[in-house]
This record gives C-alpha cells, structure tokens and sequence, in this order.
C-alpha cells in the first residue's frame, strides 16, 4: 500500500508488515511516514483550506453522499480487507461499510443544516442598542487532525473525516497502524467523488512517532482522536491550545433490575459483551444484576454463549466470533479472566477465558468484586462480569465505581427507576432496556470522566468541526430587534 500526500501516492522509505490476527500471516506492507512526509501532508492540507471553505455546502455534501454510494459499490473488497487485517467476521466487516455509508448520508444531510443564529441585543437596556443587529455563523476550524482506531476502521473514519468536510476542513487523515490497508479505499471512495486532490492527506506508522510532530503543530487547528485513555491524554498535553475531541475508553455498566425480563437482558448482552470479540468502547463489560435474578442471568447467559458463538476463520460465514487484535491483547484478556478466578470469580462458559493464539473463549465471570482487575480496568475483549446488588442505590455505587463514563444501560419496566438512574448513572449515554452497545450513527455519541470529550454522530462533531463567529452590525438607522 501507499500513503496519499500532497495529491500523490506515496511509498514510504521504510515500512512495517500488516498481519492478519488469524493466522499471523502477512497481508501487506505500510509505508512508515517520515517528518518530511509528515511536514509535506501538514502544508498541503493547510494550502487546501481555502478551497473547502469556498466550496459551496451542497457541492460539500455531493461529494461526501458520491463517496458514501461508492463504498457501498466497494463494500465486498472494503470488507474484506477489514477482516483481513482487522480480525473480526466478514459479515461484521459487511455491516460496518454499510454503517459508514450511513454515517456519509447524515454527513451530507447535516451539512445542509449548518447555519447561525440571530442575537437579541436589545434584550438588555445599553446605549443605542436599538440602532445594532447582531448574527453568528460558522466557519471551519481549518486542518483536522482526525486519527482512528482499530476496531471500526471505516466508520469511525468516516465519522471524522465526513463531518469535517461537511464543514468546510482539509483533513489529515492517520488510521491504526494494525488496519491501514481498508482505509486507503476509503481515501479512494472520497477522490474519486471529487474531493479537492490535496483537501486529504493520509499517512500511516508509529502513532507516537508521528503523533510528537502533528500535535503540536499550530497549523493543525483541531484534533479528533478515538482510542485509548492514555493516548488520548498524550495528545491532548502535546495538543496545547486547539481544539479536541476524544473519544476514549470505556468500562460500560448494565443495571439489571429485579423486575427485569431475563430473557430479554441475556439477548441483549449476547451482542452486547461479545459482538467484536468484545472490542468495542461501548460494550457491556459490568453487568449489576439484582439479587432475586442473579442466578438466572448467569447460567441464561453462559447457555447462550455456548450455544451461540463459533470461534474460526474469520473469512468464514459460519464463523461468529474472530480473533482479537494481537496475541498480546488475546494474553492480557486470558490473564484478567484468570485473576479473577484465582480470586474467587466463577468462570463458565465453554472453555471460558481460555485463549489460543489470538483467539479468547468468551466467559460469563460471576461473583466478581470492585477489587478485581476486571472490575476495574478496560477489558476489550470477549468476557462479561456479573456482580450482584441489593438495592438501586448500591447498583448505581457500583456502575460509578470507575474513571470511565460512555455508556450505561437498564433493564427495567419501571418509568421512576429508568429516570432516578439516567440522571445519576455517569455516563454519556444512557439506555433503557439494551445493553450499552447499540448505536445510529446520527445520533450524539460521547463520554464523560476518563471517556473523553466532545461528541460525535454527523451534526454534532460539525459544531466541534468549526466555530461560532459573531457579527455585530452598527446601524444608522434603528434595526429590528
């Protein structure tokens, strides 16, 4: 593969094999950016800011909806290089590039919206307010640097790179080092809808390496970032005083409550722990069950994950759980379901936690307590602990007891308990009767604590794609408000 800068594709001096989680296998090589390629990207996406922010808005969404229509063309090829290089099943991959041309649509959709508002000035008595008119509009922050994950390397792309185009910006665009080769189709889709050649830039290599020169950059005017914790809080010291958005880890709680339908909790938290192998921000990690169902949501759901995922080839239409990441993350989850039934936890499941190579059997791990590491830490991977509660004040204790706040959810058939617990469970979003994982891609997206900051979902990054100007018009004559 190559990089695409300054309206060319570019090799890279040196580069860096993409292995595929299944097999360890070689799937192909990506270029390392330089500081000169780095340097080179920065100043041609600064040269292109003047053309996307004369660029009329419906001409802005024609494009982002053209590049949306061709990766639904594409989908087949996209998809299967996200399966390749990303590990998760091919009709994930399927799912996720028709999700991103989703994303594309309400892109294009929200910039149609894009507008100011009117200021009553004359609402408070100052001297010859009468004679002033006030209105704000928005204009484009300018460069954005939009870097991407992972796990859902095409959507959370086009979450970024749609919105700000949507708003007027030139983007540099760096993806995860494990999954650079989809997005390249990506890059692809959007030139050849008739993106301005230098309006995108994509570079790829070490996050950190390239990230110490981005940052800091003041050219770049905005940063939209999805990943870790740490990273995160790297950026944003080396960031200064620009504009973020951080989307970042999560440990999602779900409160079940005693009133709850056990079977429709355990259907929900199939797909909720476990889709993607469980590598998602928003997936179900802590499940607070009420004492009186305890019992029957831990083996409803040990039965169900027995019954329900078929580890193997990812490539496969039969298969229904792929490997993780890297064999060090498929370790580091093992050992966390170890831990805890070291300390007590029951593990059940099939093979529960068991890992081999990259692969985890998912598990079910009851009994769990604050002090354990699952508990406490980011899993990302295929395992669900449940903790019992007594009552609905100690079950909100314990969905708070952690730095994170992105997702939560209840189960309940009560109005009062729905509410008491939306307004005081920490999270950026809260659902009612679903796991925590479960999103449209229009919709507000975004934690709190530790979870990061600043929304996404196409109409709300555009306001954090661009800002507010004011205008203050000084009349002769008395205006109309």
């Amino acid at each position: 593969m190559k990089m695409y800068i300054d309206g060319q594709w570019r090799a890279g001096e040196t580069s860096a094999p993409v292995i595929n989680p299944y097999d360890n296998s070689v799937v192909d090589e990506a270029p390392l950016a330089t500081p000169k390629d780095v340097e080179d990207a920065i100043a041609s996406a600064s040269l292109a800011t003047s053309a996307m922010r004369e660029m009329p808005i419906y001409r802005r969404s024609e494009i982002i909806e053209k590049a949306a229509r061709l990766l639904l063309e594409r989908k087949e090829n996209i998809a299967r290089l996200i399966t390749l290089e990303n590990g998760k099943t091919i009709n994930e991959a399927r799912g996720e590039i028709d999700r991103a041309a989703m994303t594309l649509f309400s892109a294009a959709d929200a910039a149609r919206e894009i507008g100011g508002e009117t200021l009553p000035l004359s609402a408070r008595q100052v001297p010859a307010v009468e004679k002033k008119f006030g209105f704000t509009f928005r204009v484009p922050c300018g460069v954005v640097l939009a870097i991407t994950p992972f796990n859902v390397p095409i959507n959370l792309a086009c979450h970024k790179i749609g919105a700000a185009f949507a708003a007027g910006n030139s983007v540099i665009l760096k993806s995860a080092s494990d999954t650079p080769l989809s997005t390249v189709h990506l890059v692809e889709a959007f030139l050849d809808a008739g993106l301005p050649e230098t309006a995108i830039q994509y570079i790829t290599g070490s996050g950190s390496k390239l990230g110490a020169i981005l940052c800091p950059d003041k050219r770049i005017r905005k940063i939209t970032f999805t990943g870790s914790f740490e990273v995160g809080e790297e950026i944003c010291r080396l960031a200064g005083l620009k504009k973020v958005t951080m989307e970042l880890g999560g440990n999602c709680p779900v409160i079940v409550m005693g009133d709850a339908d056990p079977d429709n909790v355990v259907d929900a938290l199939l797909p909720g722990a476990y889709g993607m192998a469980g590598q998602a921000c928003v997936s179900t990690q802590r499940v607070l069950v009420h004492e009186s169902l305890y019992e029957n949501i831990v083996e409803g759901l040990a039965r169900k994950i027995d019954e329900s995922f078929t580890l193997g080839d990812p490539m496969d239409e039969a298969t229904t759980m792929g490997p993780l990441i890297r064999e060090s993350d498929a370790k580091r989850v093992s050992e966390v379901i170890e831990e805890a039934r070291s300390r007590g936890a029951r593990v059940l499941g099939r093979d529960g936690g068991k890992r081999n190579g990259n692969f985890v059997n998912p598990a079910v791990v009851a009994d769990v307590r604050p002090t354990m590491r699952i508990f406490r830490e980011e899993l990302f991977g295929p395992a669900a602990a449940i903790i019992p509660f007594k009552d609905r004040d100690g079950a909100i204790e314990a969905a708070n007891d952690t730095n994170y706040g992105l997702a939560a959810g209840v189960f309940t058939r009560n109005l009062d308990d729905a509410m008491y617990l939306s307004a005081r469970v920490d999270s950026g979003i809260m659902h009612i009767n679903s796991s925590s994982r479960w999103r449209v891609d229009h919709m507000p997206n975004g934690g709190v604590k530790d979870s990061g900051m600043g929304k996404e979902g196409p109409k709300y990054a555009i306001e954090e794609l661009s800002e507010s100007r004011t205008v203050i018009m000084h009349l002769q004559d008395r205006a109309l408000y």
